[in-house]
């Protein structure tokens, strides 16, 4: 049974772990906390792929006075020579005396094998601890591992009733500039960030991270069937992606001199494969994806049930009947076709409040 001191502890280890919410990617954000004799030792956090591990960072910390120690930390070690050399292996050689894991690591590679290694070492091992925190600051790693594609989190900027732009596109801006940086900060934390044609023609965004501390821009995405993006919208450039239902030849290469990269994969009816295109981002290790998009595209990964998330701000006016929608979505006949939502977190930022909410798992 958990005492009081190891929820402390783990507790610790979980802010450290956010401490690489922006750079970390694809990698897992992970904390670790060395403790002996009830005294802090050592602490570390992984903080960018290719670099060491949590635990490594908290046994350099720690040196000689790991020996005996309870290793804290979010995810359970590696077992595996990756980019860097099993942190099990360090965990043994340091002489710890007992590990408490917050989740076991989904990764097929290790999946408790991790754990395994410790207690056939002969330490003590526990794995569990705070698991749903855990699990909340690496969605999107959890989700890569186990369905093969990423977190999708779609942030919508609304009035009261509902409404994210007026009859002729127009929608800036709807929310606040508090609401707005908030915003940024949930753009900072995903791989990618994504919109269609419609919104690119409309606003022309640039869709880069601002007003965050950040050493990481996500790349950014346009959903474009027809492969109609101008070459000199603002969101293009390199490492930029297009993806397309036509293979356009004159129109792809010219593209690819801006340093776009074209991705085509159209389904049935002529439009992207957006099953398809989350399967691909999950197969280039894309953890999280932010959409900003209009209702249109909205509505295709909502019915598609590509959405796992939604980061809703609505802002203190109204915009009448006319106005755009959150989402296009068909007309419902009967109540018992609406899409049931579990209601996560309600704040205020600035005059607007935020919503989050997450479809009902069983839908």
């Amino acid at each position: 049974m958990p005492s009081e001191a190891d929820r402390h502890y783990m507790a610790r280890a979980l802010e450290l772990a956010e401490r690489g919410l922006y750079t970390t990617t694809p990698n897992p954000r992970v904390g670790c906390v060395i403790v002996r004799d009830g005294s802090i030792v050592g602490e570390g956090w992984h903080q960018r792929a290719g670099e060491p591990h949590a635990e490594v960072n908290a046994l350099r910390a720690a040196g000689d006075k790991a020996q005996g120690a309870t290793v804290y930390i979010t995810l359970e070690p590696c077992s595996y020579h990756g980019r860097t050399p099993p942190c099990t292996q360090a965990l043994i050689a340091a002489k710890i005396n007992r590990v408490v894991a917050a989740m076991q690591d989904p990764n097929p590679r290790v999946a408790g094998q991790g754990i395994q290694a410790i207690r056939a070492a002969g330490i003590a091992a526990e794995c569990g601890l705070m698991e749903a925190e855990a699990l909340e600051l690496n969605v999107g790693f959890v989700s890569r591992m186990t369905r093969g594609r990423p977190w999708v989190r779609m942030k919508i900027a609304a009035s009261l009733d509902g409404k994210t732009a007026l009859t002729n596109g127009r929608s800036q801006w709807i929310t606040g500039a508090d609401a707005r940086r908030d915003g940024h900060r949930w753009r900072a934390r995903a791989c990618v960030i994504m919109t269609g044609i419609g919104t690119v023609r409309e606003d022309d965004p640039l869709l880069t991270v601002r007003d965050v501390d950040t050493s990481r821009q996500p790349i950014r995405l346009v959903v474009d069937s027809r492969l109609e993006v101008a070459t000199n919208a603002r969101v293009l450039g390199p490492g930029s992606l297009v993806a397309a239902a036509v293979a356009e030849q004159a129109r792809s290469d010219a593209l690819r001199a801006k340093g776009t990269e074209v991705i085509v994969l159209p389904d049935a009816s002529g439009k992207v494969d957006l099953k398809a295109l989350m399967q691909e981002l999950g197969r280039r290790e894309m953890n999280e994806v932010h959409v900003e998009a209009g209702y249109k595209l909205n509505g295709s990964l909502l019915r598609e049930g590509l959405v796992d998330e939604l980061l809703i701000y609505l802002a203190p006016h109204i915009l009448g009947d006319t106005a755009r929608g959150m989402f296009h979505l068909p007309e419902l006949k009967d109540l018992s076709g609406r899409l049931e939502l579990d209601i996560r977190d309600v704040a205020s930022v600035g005059s607007d409040i935020r919503v989050i909410a997450r479809p009902k798992a069983d839908r």
